[in-house]
């Protein structure tokens, strides 16, 4: 009943439609491709081991460190793994690169839900002004002329109404998603920032990471 009631609607708005059902389509394969990131990557996070690798590494005990970290799919612990790994040369940046590496990735395909966003609403403008443009075509013909000036401001309606509920569809997830991605690359610079103070505590126990070479 439901699928009928939408069938009808949809050859209601008119040609404008189908590509309203293309950018629906297309945004909520963006949708379900960003849950499913965020959902895996919270499902890796392990608060324990990033604990245990932050004593070790304050304690200046880097190899136990690094072993802590390695095959670990958490993005932190692999962060602070890919610091220790370049300690000889430049940990921080090494783990700079890491994180802004990960944060683009949270952010990737997003701009399509922005694009739709914006371009949801105009697609159903343009179908408000079809529809118009088209009722007036039968302004005086006294024999079609309720019926299809009616079904032309129909038109218009829907494709303005879809429009608008693509838009609203697509704002909250983007709007999620963008505060999730800076919560992310808030966590990874406290992260690093506190990877940081304890590699100088370790420091001050005489045991610096940048005399350190992991073994392989």
């Amino acid at each position: 009943m439901l699928a009928h009631v939408l069938v009808e609607y949809f050859h209601k708005g008119g040609p404008i439609m189908w590509p309203m059902l293309f950018v629906l389509f297309l945004s909520l394969a963006v949708i379900i491709d960003r849950s499913i990131w965020w959902i895996s990557l919270s499902s890796k996070i392990q608060p324990q081991l990033q604990e245990e690798a932050r004593n070790l590494l304050g304690k200046g005990d880097f190899q136990r460190a690094i072993d802590a970290c390695a095959q670990q799919a958490d993005p932190f612990l692999y962060n602070l793994h890919t610091g220790l790994m370049h300690a000889s040369s430049s940990p921080l940046a090494a783990m700079q690169l890491h994180a802004s590496n990960l944060v683009e990735k949270s952010e990737s395909r997003l701009w399509v839900l922005s694009t739709v966003i914006t371009l949801a609403p105009l697609i159903g403008l343009l179908g408000t002004v079809v529809g118009i443009m088209g009722s007036f075509n039968f302004i005086g013909d006294q024999a079609l002329a309720v019926t299809k000036v009616t079904g032309g401001i129909a038109e218009a309606l829907i494709a303005t109404a879809v429009g608008l509920g693509i838009a609203i569809l697509c704002l909250l997830p983007f709007n999620f998603f963008r505060k999730k991605t800076s919560l992310l690359r808030s966590k990874l610079e406290y992260w690093i920032n506190h990877a940081e103070i304890l590699a100088a505590n370790a420091k001050n126990h005489g045991k610096d990471w940048s005399d350190f070479t992991p073994k392989a």
